[in-house]
């Protein structure tokens, strides 16, 4: 076998993730579940020989002077973002394939709240959740709604790209770490020269890559990102965490003043195979506002739970709701809503 035939494996099992690790049998994922893809061992030289060919001489040195890369490929007219590293000296490759389809906010289960984001003129709109929970499918499906109904011009700064966008009404530009930039940070910031109505950050990694996205959100554009948090409260807490405490206080009124709204997401077992996603929904207001101010921010879950009409939901409430449209069963509701009690039990 070559590397592509994995590949075509993980294609037509209908794989979200693919696994090739030096002396291990190739793995697939499959609603969530990991198995073999295969019955002989990957070598770690197949695969230094494979992916030596696969991309270029440049990624390939940055590749064994980082022991890390990230990037892009297509396969059989198939995109895959691709994580190469190394484990026990020996390479191992992680791919998530990535839908060609342009994702429908309809069947991603977007409230009418959501939708509504995508008409914000300025602010900061992040979206949660642990890796794996499809929150670069929220942010590409809010992009195509303003792609199809906003004249704007629209940055994004990925790490790697993953949905290709065409223009509509929008100019959209893509820029990928390594190739296109050096840093999120950076980019962001001279991103403010290049006449942005809308950006859209991958993942917000760093302190300065977070002060690069208040300022931005600040000055009138629309900037939109990523956390790896479990909830609402979590990020606020991460954002202002990643700064030195004679800081904290300014970003805490930075973010009551430019946080439009997070969004937390989480993966759940779709009834009959599949997988369907459970959403908590926090909408800054002003007593939202006077919480992150104070530093009150423990105090969030309350309005969330208590503000259904104003389109905020909890992630329990959110579960609930799938567990009654008959989408997920019994089990898996109760399974998520034991994980949260465990996550609140830490606060």
């Amino acid at each position: 076998m070559i590397l592509r035939d994995y590949f075509k494996i993980a294609i037509d099992q209908q794989a979200s993730d693919l696994h090739l690790v030096g002396g291990a049998l190739p793995m697939i994922r499959c609603n969530g579940r990991l198995a073999a893809a295969g019955t002989e061992e990957v070598t770690h030289e197949f695969l230094a020989s494979e992916i030596e060919k696969l991309i270029s001489p440049s990624q390939w040195k940055k590749f064994n002077d980082e022991r890390e890369l990230d990037f892009s490929y297509e396969f059989f007219a198939k995109r895959f973002r691709i994580n190469l590293h190394f484990q026990q000296s020996r390479i191992g490759l992680a791919a998530r394939l990535i839908s060609g389809l342009s994702p429908n906010p309809s069947a991603l289960g977007f409230t009418d709240v959501m939708q509504g984001l995508t008409k914000l003129r300025d602010g900061l709109i992040l979206v949660t959740g642990p890796s794996g929970s499809g929150k670069s499918t929220t942010l590409a499906a809010m992009i195509n709604i303003i792609n199809e109904e906003r004249d704007a011009h629209i940055i994004t700064i990925e790490d790697p790209i993953e949905y290709v966008f065409e223009n509509k009404k929008c100019l959209i530009e893509q820029r990928e770490l390594g190739n296109d930039t050096l840093s999120f940070a950076g980019a962001l910031k001279y991103s403010l020269r290049q006449d942005p109505n809308i950006i859209m950050v991958g993942e917000m990694r760093d302190a300065e890559t977070m002060m690069a996205a208040l300022t931005a959100a600040e000055t009138g554009h629309l900037v939109l990102s990523t956390l790896h948090t479990a909830t609402a409260a979590d990020t606020i807490f991460r954002v202002v965490d990643s700064f030195p405490p004679y800081q904290q206080a300014q970003v805490f009124n930075q973010l009551a003043s430019t946080l439009r709204a997070i969004i937390s997401q989480q993966l759940l077992p779709r009834k009959g195979g599949g997988l369907i996603a459970a959403f908590e929904v926090l909408i800054n207001n002003q007593a939202v506002a006077n919480l992150i101010r104070r530093n009150q921010v423990s105090q969030i879950m309350s309005i969330i739970q208590t503000s259904a009409t104003s389109g905020m939901i909890s992630m329990n409430k959110s579960v609930d709701q799938l567990l009654e449209r008959g989408l997920i069963e019994q089990t898996t509701a109760e399974s998520r809503k034991r994980n949260l009690e465990t996550q609140a039990s830490y606060y």
